[in-house]
């Protein structure tokens, strides 16, 4: 009996270390993740928008790349580490030069060091005929 909590005791101090230890870890919380563009004209194919993050976690956040999902689509970044309190941003711009007219939604992968390694951001709109 006396090994059997021993034993119990043993468990819960490393389960209660690790528990401790998991909250130790960036986060991204992002105002928003998806941006819509609504309609804009093939006169003027290039928009861009501006992804606001904070690091709600208690260690330094670095995002690690951000990947889109075609090559009309350029993110840039906060490079530097975001300390925790702390905001950076994400910005993407889509041109939609030599693209045909219409809808269309795109996004980017954000590989983090936070606890939800990966984020995903959207943006859509629609690209009208030139007139």
């Amino acid at each position: 009996m006396k090994k059997f909590f021993l034993c119990m005791l043993a468990l819960l101090s490393v389960h209660v270390a690790t528990y401790a230890q998991s909250k130790d870890y960036p986060e991204i919380t992002f105002d928003k993740t998806v941006h819509d563009f609504g309609k804009f004209s093939e006169n003027d194919p290039t928009v861009s928008c501006i992804f606001t993050f904070t690091n709600t976690g208690k260690k330094a956040l670095v995002i690690n790349q951000a990947h889109a999902s075609c090559g009309c689509t350029v993110p840039e970044y906060t490079k530097a580490p975001i300390e925790p309190g702390k905001k950076g941003t994400v910005k993407i711009t889509y041109n939609g030069y030599g693209k045909y007219p219409g809808a269309f939604a795109k996004t980017v992968t954000l590989r983090t060091n936070a606890k939800e390694e990966t984020v995903k951001l959207t943006i859509k709109g629609e690209m009208t005929a030139k007139k």
